[in-house]
């Protein structure tokens, strides 16, 4: 096994994985408006069904086994070329059952209409998959620089392709030949960094011991995909493809901030946190470190968002969007209600708690499931989002108490410590939308609006953070002026 990572180790690898989101984030900042614009949301609706059926299939495919990879003690080739074919088959079938049955699936999820959509996406399974087993390579040897960089190549070159067969008319097929233009341009990136090259080995045996580690994790996976996925099928098939398309496009933005930090960090604590198996102490040192951290940056960008949901909506999306304010708005508030979950996840992945990881997100799934359906069975779209902010509310206190009690934290400080600046985010956020409300018609300029509300914003949490967290950051300073004094005493 790789010896375990050390703090210069993960900052430089979370410093390329945020620097891949951060242009991811850059894109989809100026191309979901630009396609918002010029597509309706009716065809975002049936393009993030059919994209909801791909993904659910492909995590199936997956089956958890390249994860098993990356936490295996060393890198056995007929393994790794073992789960590569055994993914293609795997991935393949999964394809071949989409586009046999696609009118069942459409009108499962309560969009008929696309069905011949579906058949095309099929094929992404395979395309999606193919690239796994490189990228758990890189995982392995925290190389994620290089992931990072076909990660930007990809995303960028996809969305100008986007935004340029919209403008052409192109219509719902800009978003489909999106999707396929970058997962086919980072398949080949993974397998240029990684030097992979399959070898028709195949050994079943070799999967057995991976399957342990990887069945719990896949139905985890599955339990998530269904947290995340099922307000989509829900709101699709009691509300519309129309609303449907507008809690896509209002998810899509929300979501970018989890994209840009989140997601990139998550990536590398997995298997940071996997080579401290046998470290206690350490490994809930960095859990408590690292939740702190990013409840820090992601908690005050998700509250802003909420807070200037209203403007922000008809900046961004136009006239046209505008009513669908209050699902943006929501959707932050969601997402920021969860700040402090952060790193649970990679956590327990990590450090092997699969039984926790896979009942939390079970009853997470069923709970927002039912809440949502609920909702829109005797309600409105937005009454799904209030619900969906109470089970994320409810949400936080389990997960916290699960994970806090797997790492032998006591709860109250856990859940205090790494809570607090999301409260200070919350406490920045109804000041900013009071704001907003006393200046509604000194400045009815909506961009303006926006302007104030991130400037007071940012003025405003930056000093409750300041009052709050000094322990946080004098331990921040800390690291970089101890890292600055090895770089100096090796260049000496």
């Amino acid at each position: 096994m790789p010896p375990a990572p050390n703090v210069k180790t993960i900052t430089t690898n979370v410093g390329w994985s945020v620097l891949s989101k951060t242009g991811t984030f850059g894109l989809k900042f100026v191309t979901v408006p630009i396609l918002a614009r010029l597509l309706s949301p009716e065809e975002f609706g049936v393009v993030a069904v059919g994209l909801t059926v791909v993904q659910f299939l492909t995590m199936i495919a997956g089956a958890g086994l390249t994860s098993a990879l990356i936490v295996e003690k060393e890198e056995d080739m007929e393994t790794i070329h073992t789960v590569f074919w055994a993914n293609l088959a795997i991935s393949c079938t999964m394809a071949a059952v989409l586009y046999i049955f696609a009118e069942f699936f459409g009108g499962l999820l309560g969009a008929v209409e696309s069905a011949y959509l579906l058949r095309i996406m099929a094929f992404l399974i395979p395309l999606q998959l193919a690239g796994d087993v490189a990228y758990s390579l890189l995982a392995r040897r925290m190389n994620f620089s290089q992931d990072a960089v076909w990660s930007m190549a990809s995303e960028s070159i996809a969305a100008v392709v986007a935004v340029a067969l919209a403008l052409l008319g192109f219509g719902v097929w800009a978003l489909i030949i999106q999707l396929f233009a970058a997962a086919l341009i980072r398949l080949v990136g993974l397998y240029a960094v990684s030097r992979y090259c399959p070898r028709f080995v195949m050994k079943p045996r070799r999967l057995v011991p991976l399957l342990g580690f990887s069945s719990g994790l896949m139905g985890s996976e599955i339990a998530n995909f269904v947290t995340f996925q099922s307000p989509m099928v829900v709101i699709a098939r009691h509300l519309g493809l129309a609303d449907a398309g507008a809690y896509s496009a209002s998810n899509r933005f929300a979501s970018i901030p989890n994209q840009v930090v989140l997601s990139a960090v998550m990536g590398v604590l997995f298997p940071a946190f996997s080579r401290m198996m046998d470290d206690p102490q350490r490994r809930r040192d960095a859990l408590m470190f690292s939740t702190q951290v990013l409840t820090v940056l992601l908690a005050p960008m998700m509250f802003g968002l909420w807070a200037v949901a209203e403007p922000a909506m008809l900046v961004i999306f136009g006239q046209n969007w505008a009513y669908a304010w209050p699902v943006l708005g929501l959707l932050a508030l969601s997402k920021a209600i969860l700040t402090p979950c952060s790193t649970f996840i990679p956590y327990l992945k990590g450090a092997g708690y699969g039984r926790v990881l896979f009942w939390s997100a079970t009853i997470r799934a069923i709970v927002t499931t039912v809440a949502v359906w609920l909702a829109a069975l005797y309600g409105t779209l937005i009454d799904a989002m209030v619900w969906l902010c109470i089970v994320n509310a409810i949400t936080l206190v389990a997960y916290s108490w699960a994970v806090f009690k797997a790492s032998d934290t006591p709860f109250f400080r856990g859940l205090y410590v790494s809570s607090r600046p999301m409260i200070a985010a919350l406490v920045m956020a109804v000041a900013v939308r009071y704001l907003l409300h006393l200046l509604a018609e000194r400045v009815p300029n909506a961009t303006l609006q926006v302007l104030i509300g991130a400037a007071v914003g940012g003025l405003i949490y930056a000093v409750l953070i300041l009052l709050t967290e000094r322990a946080l950051l004098g331990k921040i300073l800390g690291m970089v002026k101890s890292r600055r004094m090895r770089d100096t005493a090796t260049q000496g």
